[in-house]
């Protein structure tokens, strides 16, 4: 028993003398080599302390002698990269903020923050959360601009905030949960009606069931006429809305707020409760007439001249956003201007990743949460898009909010869809000379070393292709040195390492189809993934020196 200690005792010893050179000094200088720079034009990014999950298995991998990726994961958790915050109290968040701020301040670094509080983010979904409502929030962001006093900060503000807006949250599902609501009571099944609503269609169809020669398809609706109600049935409107070539948008991610489809919904509700002369013959029109139209001014009825019906496609119609739509463009117009107004605070918006939006769906967005008194915008958030294409969609997004601040239409703008030839042609004649009058923006390069992941077709009913994905690995290390005239910073804004959540992708789970096994919540450390980051790291993660001469 004696001799098996003594065995340990000097294995542990031996370990960690052979281990700690390995992993401090050439670990260190490798990541840092990148944004160590005297120049006062580049900044020297700060690394916050590792998870303790981190180091637990950077031990474990040295005890097992497997000393190049223990090397490499410390080397990873040990590259600057941002510091979360959500979900605290604005006292605690307010005494975190200061701790990391006058930490950064002390070793003269620029601190990266991403912050994440929003209300209803993530749309309830892995990293659901955030503050409860905008009073709330106001309080927090008070609490984190006071954290940070007039100390340097580069702040990511609310990834996915904008590309994942209250009214993008509605599922897929409910769509066709709608159209059977709105399908007419005689197409539905029989059994599944209950047999008063049965006797009660069966008795309104005895009732009003109109001659043959007025169920001509022309006179659903009719023109309007004095006489009549101009509000179309109910059954019509939503069908002229579903068959519109204009009711739905090009992008599938774009808010239901401005999808002018709703519109017609609301001129609906007075037909429901007074069917228009149109729906039912009356037997004496010259003597209902005069008693029916004093009536009529009080009905919210459409614009005889110009219904709502047809006009749903026009897109310079005004359109109501959804409460909680609007109370978003609230709350981050509210951060830009706390913390812009702190003096040495950089402020990035989000604007997702050149595979979801397109740009004329993401630059009102931004317009809307005020990103002219922002310092940018942050893309590729805890995503795995390649660099070449995270630096063209930016460039893209960019020279669109210059085009649409002096007055252009975004949807005139050039978009990541459309051939280089073509979007360059349209760039030069729009985009101004002076890279300092456009919008800079931020990327993040904690994942994307192998690019995004393509899964097999068909092999899952929803692949969730952000959701810890298989074999990627660690991408650029974070610099402020781009080579690019609008790319202000590459950086790790995801922690690597961390978990996305549980990815049942569309299963029962709790299993990860993908990978067979049980992933961890959102946020907490995955080991596997990890390790995998490192492993598949592009440029790859140096550990060792190597000799002069070699």
């Amino acid at each position: 028993m004696r001799k098996r200690r003594k065995i340990l005792t000097v294995s542990t010893a031996v370990v960690a003398a052979a281990t700690l050179p390995l992993l401090i000094s050439p670990v260190v200088s490798a990541a840092a080599r990148e944004d160590d720079d005297d120049s006062s034009r580049i900044a020297r990014l700060y690394a916050p302390p590792p998870d303790r999950d981190s180091y637990r298995q950077v031990a474990r991998l040295a005890w097992r002698g497997d000393f190049r990726d223990s090397a490499g994961l410390l080397a990873m958790v040990r590259t600057p990269q941002a510091v979360w915050y959500g979900d605290e109290s604005p006292e605690r968040v307010e005494r975190l903020v200061r701790r990391t701020t006058r930490s950064a301040d002390v070793q003269g670094r620029l601190p990266v923050l991403a912050l994440y509080n929003i209300p209803g983010r993530d749309c309830g979904s892995y990293s659901s959360g955030g503050a409860d409502g905008l009073a709330a929030y106001e309080a927090w962001i008070d609490a984190v601009a006071e954290g940070i006093g007039d100390r340097k900060v580069l702040i990511v503000l609310e990834p996915d905030s904008l590309s994942l807006l209250p009214s993008d949250c509605a599922d897929e599902s409910n769509v066709d949960q709608t159209a059977a609501d709105e399908q007419p009571a005689d197409e539905q099944p029989a059994e599944e009606q209950p047999a008063e609503e049965q006797l009660a269609a069966e008795q309104q169809t005895d009732v009003e069931q109109p001659p043959a020669a007025e169920a001509s398809p022309t006179d659903l609706p009719p023109l309007p006429d004095p006489g009549a109600s101009t509000s179309p049935p109910a059954a019509s409107a939503a069908q002229d809305a579903a068959q519109s070539p204009d009711a739905q948008s090009e992008d599938p991610r774009l808010p239901a707020s401005e999808d002018p489809a709703p519109k017609p919904a609301e001129a609906q509700e007075p037909s429901g409760l007074e069917p228009s002369a149109s729906q039912s013959p009356a037997p004496e029109p010259s003597a209902e007439q005069p008693g029916t139209l004093p009536e009529l001014p009080p009905l919210p009825t459409p614009d005889p001249v110009t219904p709502d019906t047809e006009d749903t496609g026009d897109l310079d119609t005004p359109v109501v956003e959804d409460p909680e739509t609007a109370a978003r463009y609230s709350e981050i117009n509210y951060a830009v201007d706390a913390l812009t107004a702190l003096g040495n605070a950089s402020v990035y918006l989000d604007a997702g990743h050149a595979g979801w939006h397109s740009v004329s769906s993401i630059v009102p967005r931004l317009i809307k949460a005020g990103i002219d008194r922002a310092t940018g915008f942050a893309l590729n958030v805890s995503h795995y898009q390649t660099d070449p294409d995270s630096a063209w969609y930016g460039r893209l997004i960019s020279s669109c909010l210059a085009y649409a601040d002096e007055g252009g239409d975004p949807e005139d703008c050039a978009d990541q869809s459309w051939s280089r030839r073509h979007a360059r042609r349209w760039l030069h004649a729009h985009v101004p000379d002076d890279p300092g009058r456009m919008k800079h923006f931020v990327t993040d390069t904690s994942r994307n070393g192998q690019g995004p992941w393509a899964p097999r077709a068909g092999a899952h009913l929803d692949a969730q292709s952000w959701c810890n994905p298989p074999a990627r690995g660690l991408g650029r290390r974070p610099t402020t040195r781009t080579g690019d005239a609008l790319l202000d910073a590459a950086l790790w804004v995801k922690t690597p390492g961390e978990s996305d959540g549980r990815c049942l992708r569309g299963t029962d789970g709790p299993l990860d189809p993908v990978r067979g096994t049980v992933n961890p919540d959102a946020g907490e450390w995955f080991p596997e993934q990890a390790l995998e980051l490192v492993r598949y790291a592009e440029p790859s993660v140096k550990v060792f020196r190597r000799t002069h001469g070699r």
